[in-house]
């Protein structure tokens, strides 16, 4: 038996305490033991795992780089949709060419790129809005009735886009001195006649006349009620200011 003695327990490293011996028939293989070291850095790696996953998750915005592509940044960043959905949100800013990227340009990535989108989205349905009342409001334009307060009142819509001067009453009260009221009324008898020109219409206007003095817009019938009261009033405007100052023939 061997004499007592003190001995000394051998050191270890910390590496051969997180190994054990396991035999082989002979052989010995090492195999770490997971102790407190290794169960604590495992927790660090998926908190790390997590971490970029929320930022690349997050909405940001990103500057290009020289040698960038949108798949590139699409993949690096998470991109939902991938490049497609990249160049859809920024197609404002990149323009036309989705292959054409220049340094320094600023992309808006995630969430404030949908918001930008359905922003542009609902300004288009907002225009189509505007332009569809538009069209109903055309649509809905003066319908004038096809008789002799109709005829004046479209006549003098005719004339305020033309800058012709006259007024319903002015008007009125020549067509009703000059024919009636009749728009198919003619003059065979005075100075015209004779000369093969007779005056027509409701205004009595002569051919000549007519075609000097016809406003753009409407018919190029003499006998067209509108066109008779327009071009007669043009005609007047240019002779006396207005068909208000005509109280005689003209």
């Amino acid at each position: 038996m061997p004499a007592k003695g003190k001995h000394r327990r051998p050191k270890s490293s910390s590496f051969s305490r997180g190994l054990a011996a396991a035999g082989t028939g002979g052989a010995v293989l090492a195999i770490p033991v997971i102790g407190a070291t290794t169960a604590t850095a495992a927790p660090a790696s998926v908190h790390s795992s997590a971490a970029v996953t929320a930022v690349k998750a997050a909405p940001t915005s990103y500057s290009v780089v020289a040698g960038d592509s949108l798949a590139k940044i699409a993949d690096a960043l998470n991109v939902s949709g991938g490049w497609k959905q990249l160049y859809q949100d920024n197609q404002s800013i990149i323009g036309g060419n989705p292959a054409l990227i220049q340094p320094g340009l600023k992309l808006t990535v995630g969430a404030p790129a949908r918001a930008a989108s359905a922003d542009r989205a609902d300004r288009s349905a907002r225009t189509t809005s505007l332009t569809t009342a538009t069209t109903a409001t055309t649509a809905s334009a003066p319908k004038y009735a096809n008789n002799l307060d109709g005829w004046i009142k479209q006549s003098l819509d005719v004339m305020a886009q033309h800058g012709i001067p006259g007024s319903y009453n002015g008007i009125y009260r020549n067509i009703m001195r000059e024919s009636s009221g009749n728009p198919l009324a003619i003059n065979n008898w005075d100075i015209n006649a004779i000369n093969g020109v007779p005056s027509k219409g409701l205004l009595q206007v002569i051919q000549p006349t007519f075609d000097a003095f016809h406003v753009a817009g409407t018919s190029t019938d003499l006998y067209d009620p509108v066109a008779n009261i327009t071009a007669a009033c043009n005609y007047a405007a240019s002779r006396y200011g207005s068909i208000d100052n005509v109280f005689g023939a003209y």
